[in-house]
């Protein structure tokens, strides 16, 4: 039988109180998985999660999400619909004293057979002694363990404290879903700001929306800020906005998940010959932060490893790209990247060198020191001469058409390979024409004359 949400009667762990000191986003978090917003299909009606919560059948686990996605309420809410004891701590301003003072609290609560929720914000920051602490608590059932990360588990956690938690992946709040968030803050006259008498369109809470970025959170500081400008009965215009969402900033880590989820999309747009995904992208990173040259050394990295001899000029173009960029800065040397990033894209495309090289590496890992052939040698000295060191090299000027056709030049350990193979696309087209013609001319060459 499904266990009777919290009510506003119930302890205040929510928050739920009627401090008009605690910010707008407190006063209004969520005290029932009705009162959620967004997460639709992790808490749907239903829902395994969803029903377990509602019975009190709760498991350890760690919620995975972007900020202001309800990560925390989550937590909260987990630990009011068990009739279970809650505590908090953050990874970032807690250390394994406090970790250890906190679990002894669990413990005996466990003892005198109350549960705990231990709620630890920003896991990922805990090293892998600190997460270890946890798991014998875990597994004893001593606590609930809930683990909020805006990172990868899987590169960020360690396999151990993974294998004992469930992970969950919460999404980032869509505008639509916020806005409803918003409006609720408004209407609500006793959490929220619903006895001010404020107006604003629905266009206007519409920005706001948007601007959040899908963050909750955000959405009802930047709601709480423009009521406190325009006052009791006041009207939140677009002006206000305007100087409430001025110098905002969008989700990014430069140097989290997200941030090589964008640099890969724009690596594999350019790569697909889209030129418009891969500038939005450039955009993106810029916009969120991103060192403009790392991004002029990974579109350079493109003009190596995607463009290849398709197109030689694209290498040149990103040295000069980047070159630009040092001279000018920003913003004006951002022109130069985007322009490198529209070219690369829209270019031929070949990874034949790439390939090739990684070819010949496996080869050479594979076949050691083998000897140069003595033809390829070196013979500066007499005594090197005697060995026989450049005997027989024949040297390609003089020889009719330019190339000494049956001469090899591998290993005779090794024997001929062929590594690259140009593709049927722009400069490459030309090149695999003319290397198929030799090559096919070598073996005519090296084959036994009767």
């Amino acid at each position: 039988m499904p266990r009777k949400p919290p009510s506003s009667a119930e302890p205040d762990l929510l928050g739920a109180g009627h401090d008009a000191l605690r910010p707008l986003a407190d006063r209004m978090r969520p005290r029932t998985l009705d009162e959620m917003v967004g997460q639709r299909r992790l808490l749907a009606p239903g829902s395994a999660l969803r029903r377990a919560i509602e019975a009190g059948h709760v498991h350890s686990m760690v919620l995975w999400g972007p900020p202001g996605c309800g990560k925390t309420t989550l937590a909260l809410l987990l630990a009011e619909y068990a009739h279970a004891g809650f505590r908090a701590i953050s990874a970032v301003l807690s250390g394994l004293p406090e970790v250890r003072q906190v679990l002894a609290e669990a413990e005996r609560r466990f003892q005198q057979g109350e549960r705990t929720v231990l709620f630890v914000d920003e896991v990922h920051r805990f090293n892998k002694a600190q997460q270890d602490a946890f798991l014998p608590h875990i597994e004893r059932g001593t606590i609930l363990f809930v683990g909020a990360t805006t990172e990868n588990p899987s590169f960020e956690l360690n396999s151990a404290l993974l294998s004992r938690c469930r992970v969950h992946v919460l999404e980032a709040v869509s505008a639509e879903d916020i806005a409803l968030a918003l409006r609720r803050a408004l209407e609500d006259a006793e959490r929220g700001l619903g006895g001010r008498g404020l107006r604003i369109a629905d266009q206007s809470l519409h920005t706001i929306a948007e601007a959040a970025d899908g963050d909750v959170r955000r959405a009802l500081t930047f709601l709480e800020i423009a009521a406190d400008l325009v006052g009791e009965g006041g009207e939140i215009t677009d002006a206000v906005l305007g100087q409430v969402l001025a110098d905002r900033t969008r989700r990014f880590d430069k140097g989290g998940e997200q941030f090589y989820d964008q640099i890969s999309a724009l690596h594999k747009c350019v790569r697909s010959s889209n030129p418009d995904a891969a500038l939005y992208w450039l955009a993106r990173m810029l916009d969120g932060g991103c060192d403009p040259i790392y991004l002029a050394r990974r579109l350079t990295r493109m003009a190596v490893e995607d463009i290849g001899l398709a197109d030689p000029r694209a290498l040149p173009m990103a040295i000069a790209a980047w070159e630009t960029y040092d001279r000018l800065g920003s913003p004006e040397g951002e022109l130069a990247l985007a322009q490198l990033t529209l070219y690369l894209a829209s270019t031929a495309k070949s990874n034949a060198a790439h390939v090739a090289f990684g070819e010949a590496r496996a080869d050479v890992r594979a076949h050691g020191t083998l000897e140069v052939p003595l033809h390829l040698r070196n013979a500066p000295t007499g005594l090197m001469r005697s060995l026989g060191y450049g005997r027989a090299y024949q040297y390609d000027h003089d020889v009719e058409g330019g190339v000494a056709l049956d001469q090899a030049g591998f290993p005779e350990a090794l024997g001929e390979r062929v590594y690259y193979r140009p593709v049927e696309r722009g400069t490459e087209l030309k090149l695999k024409e003319k290397l198929d013609a030799l090559r096919k001319a070598r073996e005519q060459a090296r084959k036994p004359r009767r």
